[in-house]
């Protein structure tokens, strides 16, 4: 039976054949709608109104643009997994060289820990809300260490199942939530302060474009996940569609939500910096809302981490950890109960953790974007048995395991990105410049990497994995 077809997917980082990708575009919808599915993207609304004093038509404009320009990418990037039929950082093995991949692979591994942290944190504020509300149970570092190990728990299990478990909780939690979001956003029109909100006067355009960078940046983790989720499209399926499907998924939800955290911190400036960024829902809504509210945003953070640790096990699989996919995730999921203990206890301030995380994130990925996207638009397709020979007999082995292109254009790429990035505990030299200023150190990191990967040589794969094989046979050795 066809692994994605099985109720637990068995399929690691070997390419789906042609005659098991049954996936249709369509699919790709729901799946991005849930990967935004997250009440946090309410306190990044909040906080463009608050430290970056924009007026609500400056928000809209932030929440039009940003999942415009960071899920395009995702979704340009995604091309390669119909290309290919394996996973992102499966196929960035055909970039780098099956020794030099492992270097960004590492990093963006170590990367994932902060936004699974921070999902899961969201995730156990979110059940000690309705405790809170349901029964009045108040938070205590013990209940805090039961939410994180539900949580964790539930997100290890649906990532675990695999692709067909993510596609069935994606779609239904994408109706449940967009009906509820409605509800809210009825309750909004109804009982907000409209002369308020419209009579705030517009913020600078350079804090409208670090508005736009920071809420990219969320958009911008997901790019090496993109190949994960269309491995199993046919090849005939339409780019343009794809990347259509990932822009309008993640933006059906970005959109309402960023502006309806910019509406409530009208009459709620405290939104934005509350230690616990969601159980303002519970102070702003009504019971008979918030609760079952909470509870789909709920489901939601779960699907977010599920589609995280689902990538991460592959991740860490092109690392040599040889455990089945199912397995490796459990790695992250211990990660993110001992760093999520630690923000929720220790951290002082959710928000600017938060935001520090989602910048590192961004910049630890853009390197490994502006070099992968270059060779994605050179190759058109992949040697499926060199992805998965890891020795010197690999297509993909180059000189000592590593593309020296590849690798050089990636390490200045970081290098750069991080001289243009200021975070709570980090300032780069660079980060006064007006590409720092406007949080724009990610996007530094794109086009260096692009950029100096597309005029350094190009590198030259060996022979394929199973014609050097051949090579190797004695001369008049016979065949079966």
């Amino acid at each position: 039976m066809p692994a994605e077809e099985t109720a637990i997917e068995t399929r690691g980082l070997e390419p789906v054949p042609d005659g098991e990708r049954g996936g249709r575009v369509r699919e790709l919808v729901p799946t991005w709608v849930a990967a935004n599915i997250s009440v946090l993207l309410l306190t990044m609304g909040a906080g463009l109104v608050i430290f970056n004093k924009l007026n609500i038509w400056q928000v809209l404009v932030v929440a039009v643009a940003a999942p415009v320009v960071s899920y395009g990418i995702v979704g340009l990037i995604s091309i390669a997994g119909k290309r290919g039929g394996a996973p992102g950082m499966a196929l960035s093995r055909a970039v780098f060289g099956q020794r030099g991949n492992l270097l960004p692979g590492a990093l963006i591994w170590v990367a994932r820990w902060g936004w699974e942290t921070i999902n899961a944190v969201s995730g156990a504020y979110a059940v000690l809300t309705v405790l809170d509300l349901l029964f009045g149970v108040e938070s205590s570092t013990a209940l805090i260490v039961v939410t994180l190990l539900f949580f964790v728990g539930c997100t290890f299990v649906v990532s675990g199942l695999g692709i067909n478990a993510l596609r069935v909780c994606s779609k239904w939690s994408t109706y449940l939530f967009g009906a509820f979001s409605v509800l809210v956003l009825g309750y909004l029109v109804v009982t907000t302060d409209w002369s308020a909100v419209f009579g705030k006067p517009a913020g600078s355009t350079a804090m409208m474009i670090a508005g736009i960078g920071t809420i990219a940046a969320g958009g911008i983790s997901w790019v090496p996940s993109g190949p994960d989720f269309t491995r199993y499209l046919p090849r005939t399926a339409s780019s343009g569609a794809m990347v259509g499907a990932t822009i309008g998924g993640a933006g059906v939800v970005v959109l309402p939500m960023v502006l309806m955290g910019a509406v409530m911190a009208v009459g709620t400036p405290d939104l934005a910096t509350a230690q616990d960024p969601v159980s303002f829902i519970g102070e702003l809504l009504p019971t008979w809302i918030a609760v079952p509210y909470l509870l789909i945003a709920l489901v939601g953070m779960l699907l977010i981490n599920s589609m995280s640790m689902y990538s991460a096990g592959f991740t860490a699989q092109t690392l040599g950890i040889k455990v089945p996919r199912a397995w490796a995730v459990s790695v992250n999921a211990v990660i993110s109960l001992v760093f999520g203990f630690l923000l929720m206890v220790v951290a002082t301030s959710f928000f600017g953790s938060f935001i520090s995380f989602l910048t590192l994130l961004a910049v630890a990925f853009s390197a490994w974007i502006g070099v992968f996207g270059v060779d994605m638009l050179r190759r058109r397709t992949y040697d499926g048995a060199a992805l998965l020979d890891t020795t010197r007999t690999s297509a993909y082995w180059y000189k000592g395991g590593f593309a020296w292109q590849a690798m050089t254009a990636w390490a200045l790429a970081l290098l750069v990105g991080l001289l243009f990035t200021k975070v709570d505990w980090f300032a780069g030299p660079l980060a006064g410049t007006w590409i720092g200023h406007n949080g724009l150190g990610w996007a530094a990191g794109i086009v260096t990497s692009g950029v100096l990967y597309a005029v350094l040589p190009r590198t030259a794969p060996g022979a394929p994995a199973a014609q050097a094989a051949e090579d190797r046979e004695p001369a008049g050795s016979l065949s079966n």
